[in-house]
């Protein structure tokens, strides 16, 4: 019986898997035929069923871009990113898609370091950095038994000094590997939806208008009061908006 059961599931999850793979191909044939608008929904059907994946977000986003709505198709994009950080093609459309908004802000300048290091840490997955920071480890470990084991003077040396470069590299990419689980987790972005948002001073209607924003522009998210939102824009800015003017990413 339990065999039997297991079977079963096998089947089933094989079965569901075969399915959503036809209705990829269904979607990208539909964007193929130019049916753009009949894409968009074969991809949204798979996502409702709970399944995602980057070349699945870039294809939505594609299939958005070409039916002409900018603000879906950059947030499919951000999304297929977060999942693909080092797609060069995913990048390429999202920076085009961006260069089609209304507002252009200009970025606080970041420190040369911290830039290089996130651009770093974004070259791959959260998956590759832990895999990669387990076998730094296990490779620490083969360091330390050789140091402790070995009668060459010359192995302890170069397994200690190579252990200590394993260790760092073990911490490294296991920060890296957070650090790329928390932005998949924890989403603090979000994309404006609204042709034209008023920005306010305060959680409330009647709140003093700061600036305007418009359909596309990427935001952060810093806080929530109510259905009200606390943003941030990339020239350090502040305000708050009706949460139902933005959607997260």
């Amino acid at each position: 019986m339990k065999q039997l059961i297991i079977f079963l599931a096998f089947c089933l999850l094989t079965a569901t898997a075969y399915g959503q793979d036809e209705r990829f191909e269904q979607g990208n044939q539909h964007y193929s035929n130019g049916d753009f608008q009949s894409a968009i929904d074969t991809y949204e059907g798979i996502l409702s069923t709970g399944v995602e994946s980057g070349a699945l977000y870039f294809n939505l986003g594609n299939a958005y871009y070409k039916n002409g709505e900018l603000a879906n198709a950059i947030l499919n994009y951000e999304r297929a990113l977060l999942l693909k950080p080092h797609d060069k093609d995913v990048k390429y459309n999202l920076e085009l898609a961006y260069s089609q908004t209304t507002d252009k802000i200009e970025s606080v300048d970041v420190f040369f370091l911290s830039k290089w290091v996130a651009d770093f840490r974004n070259k791959t997955t959260s998956d590759t950095w832990a895999y990669l920071g387990i076998a730094c480890f296990v490779l620490t470990l083969i360091m330390a038994g050789i140091f402790f084991f070995s009668k060459s003077v010359f192995l302890r040396k170069g397994s200690f000094y190579l252990g200590i470069g394993l260790l760092i590299g073990t911490m490294i990419t296991l920060t890296f590997s957070y650090r790329q689980k928390t932005k998949l987790m924890v989403r603090k972005h979000a994309i404006v939806f609204d042709p034209s948002l008023t920005v306010k001073s305060s959680p409330d209607a009647s709140g003093t208008e700061i600036f305007i924003l418009h359909e596309g522009t990427k935001v952060e998210v810093l806080s929530s009061l109510g259905q009200w939102k606390e943003i941030q824009i990339a020239d350090g800015t502040v305000g708050w908006v009706e949460e139902n003017s933005i959607t997260k990413i």
